[in-house]
């Protein structure tokens, strides 16, 4: 059994409110690269969990793991005589701590792969409400599909308009973690206005913004540099993602994606790149 954990963008991001329960609310159009991380399983005596892959190291394999949190899960919610102990290995190739959404992506994942085995009944919109509450982007990395998050990023809608299938684009992020609640907390609280919506969605992408970039770069500065280098590479759009440090470059030809990519190797060897077009 097998099942990709698609890396998640956030093309916009605009954050509106701090709730008094510590979250916040935002407004996030989701996107989704046709590359990510590996998920294999099959079915097996009791649960287990191995994790492989350039970004393995340090990460916990015991069930506290997201992927693992979700099979739980599900099993609680249908049964064991339904969802049996599986040996589930997972191959990260998507940097962690990096605003690309890794965990919720394999969460989904692992949720999407247990749906099509076992419980083939439920559709994307029930599958995420159940898998939701252990992650508000696991709603979204669900379906992967471009979409428009609200409350918390949970609440999604379809956005029709913005016709983005098999735009190339360029991943990349500097080798340095960043966590996602200090730079929520390091928000400066001015609600800068919401998402224009419109026919023209070009235009609603490129005056939108990503209201988390100034206190991510106060965490990593590095992300200055990034998207310096992505500008100048002329996509037409570049990008921070999520809470960082990952950025992204669009662009409108396959071509002109690969040479910014062979550019960035070889101006930054240490930076970690990812080419794909969005699903």
């Amino acid at each position: 059994m097998h099942e990709t954990g698609w890396a998640k963008i956030n093309l916009a991001l605009h954050v509106r409110a701090r709730r008094s329960d510590g979250f916040h609310e935002i407004e996030t159009l989701f996107a989704f690269v046709d590359g990510g991380d590996a998920i294999v399983a099959e079915v097996a005596d009791k649960d287990a969990l191995k994790i492989d892959g350039a970004f393995a190291e340090g990460l916990s394999a015991g069930d506290d793991n997201l992927v693992m949190k979700v099979l739980a899960l599900l099993r609680a919610r249908y049964g064991a005589d339904r969802v049996p102990p599986l040996g589930v290995t997972l191959s990260k190739t998507l940097p962690v701590a990096a605003g690309i959404g890794g965990g919720s992506a394999d969460a989904a994942a692992m949720a999407r792969l247990v749906r099509r085995h076992f419980l083939p009944e439920l559709g994307d919109a029930a599958l995420a409400r159940i898998v939701s509450p252990l992650g508000a982007d696991i709603a979204a990395c669900v379906a992967s599909a471009t979409c428009l998050g609200v409350g918390v990023g949970e609440e999604l809608s379809p956005v029709p308009e913005l016709q983005l299938g098999g735009t190339p684009v360029l991943l990349v992020n500097p080798h340095q973690p960043v966590s996602t609640g200090p730079v929520f907390a390091a928000w400066d609280g001015i609600d800068r206005g919401p998402l224009f919506t419109g026919p023209d969605w070009r235009a609603q992408l490129l005056g939108a913004r990503n209201d988390l970039q100034r206190p991510a770069i106060a965490q990593c500065p590095a992300i200055v540099d990034m998207l310096t280098e992505l500008g100048a590479l002329r996509p037409w759009l570049a990008r921070m993602s999520g809470s960082g440090a990952t950025c992204f470059a669009l662009f409108d030809a396959a071509a002109e994606r690969d040479a910014a990519a062979a550019i960035l190797a070889q101006r930054h060897p240490g930076w970690w790149t990812m080419t794909g077009v969005l699903r």
